[in-house]
């Protein structure tokens, strides 16, 4: 695995090998790799000629008072971990490289912004959409895997490829858990054992509103209910939102049609650590 640190090099690397006909995958990452990360990894391993894992704790994207400064590092670990998994690139630019001096650009989409994450992070998501986007030049990549965990992260990707015309295919893989139905995130390492036993009751508040659709629940508030009255059987969780959607485009209707794709999004707090969870189900046409 060959470790690039400057995105003109890397950039140069990458056109190089599409000009020899390689095809190239991108799974970007902010580091702190767990098995969820190395799914992604696997998942490039099968699609392309040319992996390359991006590391870079992207500060556009952080509010003032978010866990920048704090957020989990340990470049040795992932390196070994890439190396294990067969990555052939590892892009880990600092930020002056990502973000020179003089640095002025911004992006900006719409609407499927302003809900949920973003109206709870309202600078988050143009943070990833220019982030996100200096990757995929720099990378040239065919591919781009990420995981279903950042669920609304998703369209927001799909829609900056689609309206910008980007040549690159998105795959999205799905959430990786531990054993206790918990999703896999490097903000993990904040929580207690106690608080992880705690969390996995996010997974279990899910499953239960699964149940009931799959019975023929098909109303959004009674939806939201069942998986909020879970989550409140345990005191130190505090929610932040929990909504159920269309799945393609965020709306919140009153009721789902038979047939329709849906996504339940939850964000809560336990102790200082933010965690956000969901499960894409389909309204059963018939009960």
């Amino acid at each position: 695995m060959e470790i690039i640190k400057n995105a003109r090099e890397m950039q140069s690397i990458s056109l190089k090998l599409r000009a020899e006909g390689k095809t190239i995958a991108i799974v970007p990452t902010m580091g702190f790799l767990h098995e969820g990360h190395l799914s992604l990894t696997d998942k490039a391993r099968e699609l392309a000629d040319i992996v390359i894992t991006s590391l870079f704790v992207n500060p556009k994207q952080f509010a003032p008072n978010e866990d920048f400064e704090s957020y989990p590092r340990d470049f040795e670990h992932d390196k070994n971990m890439l190396e294990a998994r067969n990555v052939d690139y590892l892009f880990a630019p600092d930020i002056s490289s990502m973000y020179p001096i003089g640095f002025s650009t911004s992006i900006h989409i719409s609407k499927i912004t302003e809900v949920f994450e973003g109206a709870s992070r309202p600078t988050h998501f143009d943070g990833v959409a220019l982030v996100v986007l200096k990757l995929f030049e720099i990378t040239r990549s065919d591919y781009a895997i990420f995981g279903q965990k950042d669920y609304q992260q998703t369209l927001v990707i799909k829609r900056l490829i689609e309206d910008l015309n980007l040549p690159v295919s998105m795959i999205v893989c799905p959430i990786y858990r531990e054993p206790n139905g918990l999703a896999m995130s490097s903000r993990n390492r904040y929580l207690s054992d106690e608080e992880k036993d705690k969390a996995g009751t996010i997974f279990l508040a899910l499953e239960a509103a699964k149940k009931a659709i799959a019975k023929g629940e098909r109303k959004r508030k009674m939806i939201n209910s069942i998986v909020l009255s879970i989550i409140r059987t345990v005191q130190d969780i505090k929610v932040d939102y929990i909504n159920t959607s269309r799945a393609g485009n965020l709306e919140t209707p009153d009721e789902f049609f038979p047939g329709e794709e849906i996504v339940i999004l939850v964000a809560v707090y336990i102790g200082r650590t933010r965690l956000i969870d969901n499960s894409i189900i389909k309204i059963p046409s018939h009960i």
